[in-house]
């Protein structure tokens, strides 16, 4: 029997400092791009329990702050925390408002008292979290009974017609890797939290050409961050393939980028 515990994506995700650098210099342009990242937070936030209201609650990933700000808007600015890895991120946000405390923190270790939140809310975070039963843990430590975990995040089968494309060029790894759906559903069952809810749905996004989508992941700060990655700058010959080979997928909207989210609500039992 496999141990739980123990499924991670070794050697396949980025390094943390990696992404908190590179999410620190997309802090100014992120929002100008971020519409998938609006629509799946706020349905996330349509999937939290009606009679929800908690005093304390936790923005994991805060990113620029924008669920930050309507969380505050929903429950109170008093009783809100900001985390992100990202200085960068908690710089731009911290003018903003929106919480009592802006705090650089790691989602697998959190610097948060046991039993000391209502509510832990993430969204598009913990996808670069390569221990995700230790984010789980630690949002089960620090959550009060009765408290609830909402997290989206990405897993197999986002951007494929650009992995695919690639693959199709030179086999290297150019497209972010994600965990399955079967594995957040193992290490949700497994957590010690209650399964409220825990669903996997495509958002598909079109682009006029690849150029416009690979400039739009830079802007985010989500574009290859992968072990394994090549490096230096990409050869006009293998851009020419991968438009080539992208071209393929193209649809009367544009060319379609698939981004496969998870979504998820868990409850510590009383």
């Amino acid at each position: 029997m496999t141990d739980l515990s123990l499924v991670t994506l070794p050697g396949a995700l980025p390094d943390k400092r990696q992404v908190a650098a590179s999410f620190s210099r997309a802090a100014t342009s992120y929002d100008s791009v971020a519409a998938l990242q609006r629509d799946v937070g706020e349905q996330l936030l349509e999937r939290l329990p009606p009679s929800l209201t908690p005093p304390r609650w936790v923005d994991l990933g805060c990113g620029t702050g924008y669920f930050t700000r309507a969380l505050a808007a929903r429950f109170g600015e008093a009783g809100g925390l900001a985390l992100d890895i990202a200085e960068g991120m908690l710089n731009h946000a911290r003018p903003q408002g929106g919480a009592a405390h802006f705090v650089a923190a790691d989602a697998e270790r959190l610097p948060l008292q046991a039993s000391s939140c209502e509510l832990v809310f993430s969204s598009l975070a913990v996808q670069w979290c390569a221990d995700f039963a230790s984010v789980l843990s630690e949002a089960r430590r620090v959550l009060k009974p009765g408290g609830v975990l909402a997290f989206t995040s990405l897993c197999v089968g986002t951007l494929y017609e650009l992995r695919d494309s690639w693959r199709q060029v030179d086999g290297l790894v150019h497209v972010n890797r994600f965990r399955g759906f079967d594995t957040y559903q193992q290490l949700c069952a497994a957590s010690g939290l209650n399964v409220l809810s825990l669903e996997s749905r495509p958002h598909v996004l079109h682009y006029p050409d690849v150029r416009s989508l690979t400039h739009e992941l830079k802007a985010l700060g989500a574009h290859n961050l992968n072990p394994g990655r090549p490096g230096g700058l990409t050869g006009r010959a293998r851009i020419l393939a991968l438009v080539e080979a992208y071209e393929q997928f193209r649809q009367a909207q544009g060319l379609p980028a698939t981004y496969q989210v998870v979504y998820a609500v868990l409850e510590k039992p009383l």
